[in-house]
């Protein structure tokens, strides 16, 4: 998983509150047996307007989304999260998110970043009167920072901590590759191995 210290970018603004993972990802989208190329499906059913945001070409290349409360309720769906990094986000900012989405997209790497609501429609507001304006979410410092304003966060320090490091489950296991290795190596030759 890619290390998520800091991020600047171009925000999408994302007017719509209570949006849940099938929003996100059909679940038609869902019998791809590769985990790639869901960036394709994401909002598919929103993106048949040619008036929604992500088709408008000044937010091309935005890499925030920022969302109204309850964002990424619904389902567990790991796809959702797949879906948003794969179209290029690397954060998104809400008042509200669902707790299983949000605990999906940290340990993938995707930053949600919990702010007050009238904040998030300050920031919805920026980025309509000015697509190329550029937030910074910094995770170190914990805070949202763009010209004229700066905002903290929350976040447990365990999930910051993994963030900042890039370990998702598979590397906090590997952190312990030694001391599994030397398990296995001593275990009875007959007794069934991992690989």
């Amino acid at each position: 998983m890619e290390k998520f210290v800091s991020h600047t970018g171009r925000a999408v603004p994302l007017r719509r509150s209570n949006v849940d993972t099938d929003q996100i990802i059909p679940a038609v989208w869902l019998k791809q047996v590769s985990r790639t190329g869901f960036e394709k499906g994401l909002f598919a059913a929103w993106r048949e307007d040619p008036d929604f945001v992500l088709n408008n070409p000044a937010y091309d290349g935005a890499t925030i989304l920022v969302a109204g409360p309850d964002f990424g309720t619904g389902s567990s769906r790991e796809h959702a999260v797949w879906a948003l990094q794969q179209y290029g986000f690397r954060v998104v900012i809400s008042p509200r998110f669902g707790d299983i989405f949000r605990n999906n997209a940290t340990k993938m790497g995707l930053l949600p970043v919990v702010l007050p609501e009238d904040v998030v429609l300050s920031l919805q507001d920026l980025a309509e009167k000015d697509p190329q304006a550029e937030l910074t979410v910094d995770l170190d410092a914990r805070e949202v920072r763009w010209a004229g304003g700066t905002v903290p966060f929350e976040i447990d320090d365990y999930t910051r901590w993994r963030l900042m490091e890039g370990l998702d489950d598979i590397g906090l296991t590997l952190r312990h590759e030694d001391a599994i290795a030397a398990y296995e190596n001593g275990r009875q030759p007959w007794l069934p191995t991992t690989v």
